[in-house]
């Protein structure tokens, strides 16, 4: 079973990394993109620091965000852009082929294991890069509203996505909720991590109404605590119960 902080610092590279490369990136100032190249640089430093086995993976990805940090800063965009989606791929590997791999043997259902995981890098991502993007309306006003959107609303569908996989796995596994503490932390997981980020989701749209980026700013950063709190959460269950939740 792959270490918790890894496996949490892959699924919000990955998440990052596909919401970079789907939003409108034209409309986005450069910057925005090299901020995010050097947070994933970060979370690839440490996830080779607490997975030694996939050291080498994580060091293409740290190499990888570093030359894209460059190209953003250079505003060399197709460069750029080249870097993000060869860290989405990579990092998808990672988590689709390579961890399953070290599983323990008792350890069960790794599709749904890959399936939420990468449910899982859509929350984080979304909630993340939503969050930092409104920080750029702090210093771009002028910014057109259109990206702020598209991430809100990538956002609501990924919170969407990873509630239907955990009804699923819910119901094949119930059973697995043996223990009342069980029961306390899928709660927390669903409140946190997928009632949460909806909520969060339809207030920003609101909000964005009037055009307050500020406000929506704010919102967003407690649905990046909320989904940090409802993953956490889920993976505690998925360490003990062996469902991934």
């Amino acid at each position: 079973m792959p270490d918790a902080i890894a496996f949490f610092a892959i699924r919000l590279i990955v998440g990052i990394a596909w919401v970079l490369w789907l939003m409108p990136r034209k409309q986005v100032a450069a910057a925005y993109f090299r901020i995010q190249m050097l947070l994933i640089l970060g979370l690839s430093v440490l996830f080779g620091l607490t997975s030694p086995n996939l050291k080498w993976y994580a060091a293409a990805l740290a190499v990888t965000s570093f030359a894209g940090s460059v190209m953003w800063l250079l505003e060399r965009r197709r460069a750029g852009a080249v870097a993000i989606g060869v860290i989405a791929i990579a990092g998808w590997i990672v988590i689709a082929l390579v961890l399953p791999a070290t599983e323990a043997p008792e350890a069960k259902m790794f599709d749904n294991i890959r399936i939420s995981a990468l449910a899982s890098a859509a929350t984080l991502g979304t909630a993340m890069s939503g969050m930092l993007l409104g920080h750029r309306y702090l210093t771009a006003p002028g910014m057109p509203l259109a990206p702020l959107y598209r991430l809100n609303d990538m956002l609501g569908l990924a919170s969407l996505l990873r509630m239907g996989i955990s009804i699923l796995n819910l119901a094949e596994s119930w059973h697995s909720l043996s223990d009342s503490t069980y029961v306390i932390w899928l709660a927390l997981r669903w409140l946190a991590g997928i009632a949460g980020p909806l909520a969060v989701w339809y207030m920003v749209r609101r909000i964005l109404v009037y055009k307050n980026t500020q406000s929506a700013t704010g919102v967003l950063f407690v649905g990046v605590i909320l989904t940090f709190i409802g993953e956490l959460t889920g993976d505690l269950l998925y360490r003990t119960t062996g469902v991934p939740f």
